[in-house]
């Protein structure tokens, strides 16, 4: 959608680490920690690299991972406990209630939640918030 759009689409991500799993808050504030040396999406990619990411998926391997990125760990270590990057999750979470966000991943478009996830499903969404007339 970026190479299609690049003039008009932006990503934004947010976090939603669901309460089910342990290490979903952790995870977050380690990969937003990550960000802050530059090397959020490198993190991002090999936390989701897991295998079985729900039982492997714990301290030692964040760890690991920012270790394996090569992150200056002291900083990483103070930046995923910072009250900054705590506020951001916070934030983050609140506004996914307010979407009425209840799992992940969750797509919206201006504001409004994207049901069709094919590339044609995004385009005319775009399309439309653009007030263009979809392409065919």
């Amino acid at each position: 959608m970026l190479e299609h759009n690049p003039d008009t689409v932006k990503i934004v991500l947010k976090n939603l680490p669901l309460g089910m799993h342990q290490f979903a808050d952790p995870a977050a504030r380690a990969a937003l920690a990550a960000g802050e040396q530059g090397k959020y999406w490198e993190f991002h990619d090999a936390l989701f690299g897991l295998p079985a990411l729900n039982i492997v998926l714990n301290d030692q391997a964040i760890e690991d991972i920012a270790i394996k990125l090569g992150l200056k760990m002291d900083q990483f270590k103070s930046d995923m406990v910072s009250p900054k990057i705590r506020q951001k999750v916070d934030q983050d979470i609140m506004d996914a209630q307010q979407a009425g966000v209840t799992g992940t991943p969750s797509i919206f478009v201006n504001g409004h939640p994207l049901r069709d996830r094919t590339l044609e499903g995004f385009q005319q969404k775009i399309d439309a918030a653009l007030g263009k007339t979809a392409k065919k």
